[in-house]
């Protein structure tokens, strides 16, 4: 069968929709770029904010428009929060939860919407050539036990748990036969990733010396999880220099409200002590703004903050009420205080990209190019996650290229 695979969210998300492609492909169907050619489509929903619940709807909604006559299935986040909100949307005909996304092609076949094909065994073969990555997105880890207060994501992903190291290793492997040349490393908290004694530091030691992945990347870290130790391993060029550092606020108070694992200054201690480690590398991060009772005083700190540690990007998200969570009984901020502080944070966002970038002219960086954007217009992204464009009449994608920024 035909069937179109769409991911929002988080690279969690879409480690987990390259797992399904994978088993979708195994199990004989071939997977198509949209929806109007499709017999089935699935949609891995996010529903981290109230945006991403509204996208979601949206897209099952138009999916149904432009093609009536196929399945549409609901998995992911939204689906393990609401799912009834999801089987109520026209078109829908299944809703499948985060504890049984694993088991969704044996769901599919069981309930007789999808017949087992033969099975298709080539490398590279899961997807057609116009949807293909250059960078595979692997799960290490999954599950949350921080509660902090404004966060869906424990009450949806559920406690901390990790895969084996040996199975991530086979993994990554595989992903090297089917031509990959980047592994990004990812989970809820991939910080806290334990199995059998071995942690973060030990799996990362056992994917460099038991394969020989061109670029390994990790998604996220929290300040509290940076060590020499950890940082140590950077020595090899492999492990890409760009670590993304949720901070969430600059203001100690809103993140005691927030309950956040540490203050303005162990997050400034951590970056310092990559910056030593590793001179060149990106750090970027996540902020909210407007979280409830944040004073303009806080916002304001928070806003310096950012300024200072110069940041190479900034994800600014205004705070978004996420039901069953601590932080939606708090006291809101007004929605125009809001859009106003979130307009600024933007600005200085536009203005650190456009600082870390600055910084690299001249220099020679490793880039991998993913795809073409325009008739020979290339677009890549260096080891520490600078976007570059280059016009080549040649075929670039996947070709890992040392390239001088200009």
């Amino acid at each position: 069968m035909k069937i179109a695979l769409e991911t929002l969210g988080c690279k969690l998300n879409q480690a987990e929709s390259e797992t399904l492609a994978r088993q979708l492909a195994e199990a004989g169907h071939r997977l198509v770029p949209g929806v109007d050619e499709a017999d089935v489509y699935i949609l891995n929903t996010c529903t981290v904010t109230h945006l991403a619940d509204a996208k979601c709807r949206h897209l099952l909604r138009l999916a149904h428009r432009r093609n009536p006559g196929a399945l549409l299935l609901a998995t992911g986040c939204y689906a393990e929060r609401v799912p009834q909100e999801l089987a109520q949307i026209e078109g829908v005909s299944l809703v499948v939860g985060n504890d049984k996304k694993p088991q969704l092609l044996t769901l599919l076949e069981e309930s007789g919407y999808v017949n087992r094909a033969p099975p298709v065994s080539e490398p590279g073969a899961m997807v057609e050539p116009a949807a293909r990555r250059t960078r595979a997105f692997i799960k290490v880890q999954d599950g949350c036990n921080n509660l902090c207060a404004y966060c869906i994501v424990p009450l949806v992903r559920g406690g901390e748990r990790s895969l084996p190291a040996a199975q991530i290793v086979a993994e990554v492997r595989r992903r090297i036969a089917d031509g990959y040349k980047e592994v990004v490393l990812t989970g809820t908290e991939i910080g806290a990733y334990g199995y059998d004694g071995v942690d973060l530091k030990g799996l990362l030691e056992r994917i460099l010396a038991e394969t020989n992945i061109d670029r390994l990347r990790l998604s996220s870290l929290q300040p509290q999880e940076i060590s020499a130790g950890l940082l140590e391993l950077w020595r090899d060029r492999r492990l890409c220099p760009h670590f993304h550092l949720s901070l969430q606020s600059g203001s100690d108070g809103v993140l005691r409200r927030m309950r956040r694992h540490y203050s303005a200054g162990d997050y400034q201690r951590s970056v310092s002590l990559i910056r030593s480690f590793v001179p060149d590398a990106a750090i970027t991060t996540d902020v909210i703004v407007g979280f409830p009772g944040e004073s303009e005083a806080e916002f304001e700190e928070s806003y310096r903050f950012c300024k200072e540690i110069d940041f190479a990007r900034i994800h600014v998200f205004p705070y978004s009420a996420r039901p069953g969570t601590e932080a939606a009984v708090m006291p809101l901020v007004a929605e125009a205080i809001k859009k106003e502080r979130s307009q600024r944070m933007l600005a200085l966002a536009g203005e650190s990209v456009r600082n870390f970038k600055q910084r690299f002219l001249g220099k020679v960086r490793p880039v991998l190019w993913e795809s073409e954007c325009q008739d020979g217009l290339w677009s890549g992204l260096t080891d520490n996650y600078i976007k570059v464009y280059t016009r080549s009449c040649a075929d670039l994608a996947n070709k890992l290229q040392p390239v001088r920024v200009a």
